[in-house]
């Protein structure tokens, strides 16, 4: 057991150590395009699935509570968390339209589409991300191996390098809970 954890923390360190070194500057647009949009009045939309959602819901409870200091609520709005909503439109339409539907009522212009697919080929994200690109919407990504399709559409995207949904998902957190102390910095 020690060994399995020991190979848990080497392969976490790697993709730490990669993340550092090929990723910051991503970190610093993603921040610049998300805060330019709240700043012009606009909302971030965050969709995913499975884990990925709960990630979804966490970045948005950041955005609209508090991460470090107290500053005003961001309009972040995380697209998995209405079940009657999401059932209905998987049920009188297609699972793989629970998120574009929801875009369909919601969305503005200058509004930041944010995206989590460990996989980077979940069909109601990539169907939500071609919806976006119709409407000139601006699609931000996390994905795990790079050369995704959902990659190929975004913006900007943030892949891991791995195989290992846990350890992309512990990238992507630690990610988004860097944009949002830079958040915190740069919004009052």
């Amino acid at each position: 057991m020690i060994e399995k954890v020991l190979e848990s923390i080497k392969l976490h360190k790697k993709l730490i150590d990669e993340f550092e070194k090929e990723d910051i500057n991503k970190i610093i647009r993603i921040t610049e395009v998300i805060v330019d949009s709240f700043k012009n009045g606009h909302r971030m939309y965050i969709c995913g699935n499975g884990g990925s959602a709960a990630d979804s819901q966490h970045l948005a409870g950041e955005l609209i509570g508090r991460f470090h200091k107290k500053r005003k609520a961001l309009p972040a709005v995380a697209l998995a968390v209405d079940t009657s909503v999401i059932t209905c439109i998987a049920n009188d339409f297609s699972y793989d339209e629970i998120f574009k539907r929801q875009l369909e009522a919601l969305l503005c212009t200058g509004d930041v589409l944010l995206l989590f697919s460990t996989s980077g080929r979940s069909n109601n994200i990539i169907e939500a991300a071609k919806y976006a690109r119709s409407r000139k919407m601006l699609i931000i990504s996390f994905t795990g191996k790079p050369g995704s399709e959902l990659q190929k559409i975004s913006d900007i995207n943030l892949s891991v390098n791995s195989n290992f949904t846990c350890r992309i998902q512990e990238i992507h957190q630690i990610a988004y809970h860097i944009i949002c102390d830079l958040i915190d910095f740069m919004v009052d």
